[in-house]
C-alpha cells in the first residue's frame, strides 16, 4: 500500500492555504503520489479564491489508510469557518487549528501511517492566543510530541545548507547559548543527520559569533573559550569540522563548495544568508526527530495574505526535498 505524504495548511489567516492551492492547481496531471492535506476545507477554498485558481478533486478522509492511491485527500479538522475570519488577522481559532494540524500529522508520522510531513507557516501570536504558550514554532511542537532531546533547524537551498545552533531565542539568549557542550551536541546531530540523508562524510563549518572571529579575544572570548574547544572535541570524535570562521565569509565559502553545511549560531545569522542567496527556493528541515519534516522557509505573511500574490515555489521545493529525504532514508534501510 502506498502511504501518503502529509501537508499541513498552516494558519488559515496567512498565506499557507493560498500557496498550497497554487501548488495543487499547478500539478497538470494531478498528484503522482497520495497527498494528505491536514487543516480545513474552507481555508483551502479561501486560499484558492484569493489566488484565482481551481482546486483538483479532493476527497475527505478520516484515516491516512484511506489515502493510498495517487491523488489529493483532506483530513478536515475544522469544518465550520469562524464567523469573524479575516485574512491577516491574529485569531485564536486559526492558531488552534494550525497546532492541531501539526500534532495530527506528527502522530501519523510517529505511527508510520504517512511517509513524512511538509508544513505551511504558523503564526506565533495566534498559537499563543490559542493557549499553546510553550510552543514558539514547529520545532518546539515536534520536540514536545516526539520527546526529542536535541533538535535543530536546517535551512537548505541550491548550493547552501545552514544548520542553526539556536533559532527561537532573543539575541542575548542566543549568545549565552553558545557553549562548548551545546555546540558539540549540535555538531554531532548535524553529522549524524547528514549521513542519514546520504552524505558519507559531511564537511561542517562553524560560523564565529563575534566580528572577525573575535580578533583573538579583543572582540569577545566565545571563540576562544567555547567554539574552538567544541570544534576540537568534534574532530577528536572523527567529525570533519572547521572553524570558527568569520560569519561574513564562511557562507560564501560554502556556496563555492568548500563545505557541505555551515553551523550558524543564531537565527538571523543563518536565515539572512540563505534568504539572500535564494529566497524563493529555500526550505527548512527539522533534525533530531524520528521522521522527515520539511517546510517553507517563510512566515504567514499577514501583510499580503488574501491578495493572491504569495509565491508557491517554496512549498514546491519543500515537497521535493521531503520526497528526496524520504527516499534517502529508505535507501539506507
Amino acid at each position: 500500500m502506498n502511504k501518503a505524504l502529509a501537508i499541513t495548511m498552516g494558519d488559515p489567516a496567512g498565506v499557507g492555504p493560498e500557496v498550497l492551492a497554487k501548488m495543487l492547481a499547478g500539478q497538470q496531471s494531478g498528484s503522482r503520489q497520495p497527498l494528505l492535506l491536514i487543516g480545513a476545507r474552507w481555508a483551502l477554498q479561501a486560499g484558492a479564491v484569493a489566488a484565482g485558481v481551481r482546486l483538483p478533486q479532493i476527497k475527505d478522509v478520516d484515516h491516512p489508510g484511506d489515502a493510498s492511491e495517487p491523488g489529493v485527500y483532506l483530513a478536515d479538522l475544522l469544518p465550520q469557518k469562524p464567523a469573524d475570519f479575516t485574512f491577516g488577522k491574529v485569531d485564536a481559532t486559526c492558531g488552534d487549528l494550525a497546532v492541531r494540524s501539526v500534532e495530527q500529522a506528527a502522530r501519523w508520522c510517529i505511527d508510520g501511517l504517512v511517509t513524512g510531513m511538509v508544513t505551511c507557516p504558523i503564526n506565533k501570536e495566534a498559537i499563543h492566543a490559542a493557549g499553546y504558550v510553550n510552543d514558539i514554532g514547529h520545532q518546539e511542537i515536534l520536540s514536545r510530541l516526539t520527546g526529542a532531546g536535541w533538535t535543530a533547524t536546517m535551512l537548505m537551498t541550491t548550493g547552501l545548507k545552514v544548520v542553526h545552533l539556536s533559532t527561537h531565542k532573543s539575541l542575548i539568549e542566543a549568545a549565552q547559548y553558545v557553549t562548548r557542550d551545546n555546540v558539540l551536541e549540535k555538531l554531532r546531530l548535524t553529522d549524524r543527520t547528514l549521513k542519514t540523508w546520504g552524505l558519507k562524510n559531511p564537511r561542517i563549518a562553524v560560523a564565529a559569533l563575534n566580528p572577525h572571529g573575535g580578533e583573538g579575544g579583543l572582540l569577545g572570548r566565545e571563540e576562544i573559550d567555547e567554539l574552538i574547544p567544541a570544534v576540537a572535541d568534534a574532530c577528536a570524535l572523527g567529525l570533519r569540522v572547521t572553524g570558527p570562521l568569520p560569519a561574513d565569509s564562511v557562507f560564501n565559502r560554502a556556496i563555492a563548495g568548500e563545505f557541505d553545511v555551515v553551523m550558524a549560531l543564531y537565527h538571523d545569522q543563518g536565515h539572512i544568508a540563505i534568504k539572500v542567496h535564494d529566497f524563493h527556493a529555500s526550505t527548512t528541515a527539522t533534525m533530531g526527530i524520528p521522521f522527515v519534516r520539511t517546510s517553507v522557509d517563510h512566515g504567514t505573511a499577514f501583510d499580503i495574505a488574501g491578495r493572491g500574490i504569495a509565491d508557491e515555489r517554496g512549498l514546491i521545493a519543500a515537497l521535493d526535498v521531503a520526497n528526496a529525504l524520504i527516499s534517502a532514508e529508505l535507501a539506507r534501510l
